[in-house]
C-alpha cells in the first residue's frame, strides 16, 4: 500500500499540480499586497482619504461602546461587524487574479494557434521518396 501511495505522489500531474498551488499561494500573496498597498491607498485618497479595510457597519455594539476607528478596535470590544471594506479589497483582488489568469491564457492560446498553423515540416526521407517518383514517372 506504500508502494502505491508513493507511485501515485510522485505521478507527474499531482508533482504539477502541487507545484501550481505552491506558485498559487504565492501568486495570491503579491495580488494581496498589490491590492492593500498600492491599488487600495489611491482609490481610498481619491475618495476622501477614506481606507477600504475599515469601511464596517457596527451589528452589535461590544462590550465597551463604540464609535470604533478601526475593525481591529471593535473586534477587541466585542462588536459585531459587517466589513465591506475588506469585501471590496477581496473583491478587488479576485478581479486582479481574474486578469492575469486571462491574460496568461489567451498568450498560451496564441501560442499553440501559431504552432497549429506553422506548417509542418517534411522529413528529408519523404522529400528523397517524392524526387524518386517523380523521376520514375519522367
Amino acid at each position: 500500500m506504500l508502494e502505491e501511495f508513493k507511485k501515485f505522489a510522485m505521478r507527474g500531474n499531482v508533482v504539477d499540480l502541487a507545484v501550481g498551488v505552491i506558485i498559487g499561494a504565492a501568486f495570491g500573496k503579491i495580488v494581496d499586497s498589490l491590492v492593500k498597498d498600492v491599488i487600495m491607498p489611491p482609490i481610498g485618497l481619491m475618495l476622501g482619504k477614506v481606507d477600504f479595510a475599515n469601511l464596517f457597519l457596527v451589528m452589535r455594539e461590544g462590550a465597551q461602546a463604540g464609535p470604533y476607528a478601526t475593525v481591529e478596535a471593535a473586534a477587541k470590544a466585542g462588536a459585531v461587524t459587517l466589513n465591506y471594506g475588506m469585501f471590496f479589497n477581496a473583491l478587488i483582488s479576485f478581479i486582479i487574479v481574474a486578469w492575469a489568469v486571462f491574460l496568461m491564457i489567451q498568450a498560451m492560446n496564441r501560442l499553440q494557434k501559431k504552432q497549429d498553423e506553422a506548417p509542418a515540416a517534411t522529413p528529408e526521407d519523404v522529400l528523397l521518396l517524392r524526387e524518386i517518383r517523380d523521376s520514375l514517372r519522367k
